[in-house]
């Protein structure tokens, strides 16, 4: 395996860092975590320079490109202290491209063409977190037309995107023993009669809003199926391991942010006549740190090159998802540790790193279910 840069990878890094430098600025994070606005400045400017093409195929109007260069680039924004959520549509979409109707898809690219969102993922219910099989929500057939009726809990940019990719299960078979087959998906209009968005108060990742969102009676026609009636949990599942591996990417650059601002403070910090990167206790921490974002990057590579080239991840995605969640937090603490009382302040980015990256051991998969899927897997090879 080969991770060197190549030049076509380096122009596009380059190209992340100009933007940044001149669409996302640190202050201009701190004002839209402040005031909870999302951040559509940089958004719209990764947009204008092709970036939410990135890895869409040719035939979409995209820009085809592999697994390690769209992990190279979410690392890069998060590194140099931007959202993860603003970039990565090709793998967000994915799933409509793959399953939707010529309607459907020309909606999705409409969007994302335009640097918006295209639609929210509608699976995760009150009673359904890693357990997707215990969908409630439900459509149901009468005089013609289809119905929505459930409550999806947990929804990001429900309050800005215009449909809701919405795994529903078939009223009349509620009580199929053979759960995962009795699952649709179906392409929910947002402003549709019968659907209400509340949004949830969160301790962190207030640049995205994040909704409750219910569906009475919500009415839909037949073209609104996406994909094949029944096959929806089967195709929900198909693009989990790159999405996985999208978060480990993005962790990674967060654990690298805050470890260059804590070694950079370390060297200029002074206490007891000297910097107090020349204490023990710090250059321990520093040493920890860099090993983990080390292992993390070996890991996240590694797992996107076996893509690229063909190989499961099945293992791997888990293992990376597993571990980049858990040691990104801990650099990240560790980097606050090393900031002191300035690292607790909302004027340094390492406090709201810190409060972001706890989520991620959560959503895209708990740990406990990465555990669940690599040791299975794992164990399996030995029998």
């Amino acid at each position: 395996m080969d991770f060197r840069i190549t030049e076509e990878q380096e122009l596009l890094l380059e190209s992340i860092r100009e933007i940044m430098a001149r669409d996302c600025t640190e202050e201009y994070m701190k004002e839209c975590y402040e005031k909870g606005d999302y951040p559509t400045r940089f958004e719209q400017a990764l947009a204008e320079n092709g970036f939410s093409l990135l890895g869409v195929p040719e035939e979409y109007g995209g820009t085809p490109v592999n697994t390690m260069t769209m992990m190279l680039v979410a690392e890069e924004i998060t590194k140099n202290g931007g959202p993860h959520f603003v970039f990565g549509q090709a793998l967000s979409i994915a799933d409509m491209l793959e399953f939707g109707s010529d309607e459907q898809k020309r909606d999705t690219m409409e969007a994302v063409k335009a640097g918006k969102v295209a639609f929210v993922l509608g699976f995760t219910e009150p009673q359904a977190g890693s357990d997707s099989s215990a969908i409630a929500t439900t459509f149901k057939r009468r005089n013609g037309k289809v119905y929505i009726n459930g409550h999806k809990t947990f929804m990001s940019n429900a309050a800005r995107a215009p449909y809701m990719l919405c795994l529903a299960r078939n009223a009349d078979e509620a009580d199929n023993p053979d759960k995962k087959n009795a699952f649709s998906m179906w392409w929910v209009p947002m402003d549709a009669p019968g659907v209400k968005i509340e949004r949830i108060k969160k301790i962190g990742w207030h640049m995205i809003d994040t909704c409750e969102v219910y569906l009475e009676e919500v009415e839909l026609e037949e073209k609104d199926l996406v994909g094949v009636e029944g096959n929806g949990f089967m195709q929900a599942m198909i693009n989990f391991e790159v999405e996985r591996l999208y978060i480990a990417a993005s962790l990674l650059g967060m654990a690298e942010c805050a470890f260059e601002d804590a070694a950079r403070y370390a060297n200029q910090r002074v206490q007891f006549g000297r910097p107090i990167g020349a204490n023990q206790l710090i250059q321990e921490k520093i040493t920890y740190m860099k090993m983990k974002i080390e292992n993390m990057r070996n890991m996240v590579y590694k797992c996107a090159w076996e893509i690229d080239n063909g190989i499961s991840v099945q293992i791997s995605s888990a293992l990376a998802k597993l571990y980049c969640a858990q040691s990104a937090n801990e650099v990240i603490d560790d980097a606050m540790q090393i900031m002191g009382g300035i690292g607790y302040t909302s004027d340094c980015r390492i406090s709201r790193l810190w409060v972001d990256g706890r989520v991620h051991r959560i959503g895209g998969g708990t740990d406990e279910v990465m555990i669940h899927i690599a040791g299975r897997a794992i164990l399996k090879g030995y029998k």
